[in-house]
């Protein structure tokens, strides 16, 4: 189980799941933030956190079409290429040796600012 970062995120960042995530699992995109499923360990303390709500369980996004969306895109963050990156960032082990990447899949591009 995995936690996921809705639209709410989407130029908010507020960064309050960051600094509790205790497996350093958050990773820092352009404009949303997107937590790695291969490494979180679901303790939930990111979703406690988040002051605009933008968290939640992957459990919790079925039947849901836009929270389904975010669980799809939120894994194809570590899984596809993101623009200037030649390869897919996979699982690196953490956030902080990747540091910001500035960069969102098309999915979160495509939200206007």
């Amino acid at each position: 189980m995995t936690y996921v970062i809705g639209k709410e995120c989407i130029d908010a960042k507020d960064r309050s799941c960051v600094d509790v995530c205790p497996v350093d699992c958050i990773y820092d995109g352009k404009r949303k933030n997107y937590i790695n499923p291969a490494e979180c360990i679901d303790c939930g303390e990111c979703e406690v956190a988040c002051p605009e709500l933008a968290i939640f369980p992957l459990r919790r996004a079925k039947g849901n079409l836009e929270r389904e969306q975010f669980a799809a895109d939120n894994a194809a963050f570590f899984r596809e290429s993101l623009p200037s990156r030649d390869q897919p960032l996979g699982n690196p082990g953490g956030a902080s040796t990747a540091g910001p990447l500035g960069a969102d899949t098309s999915f979160v591009q495509s939200f206007p600012s």
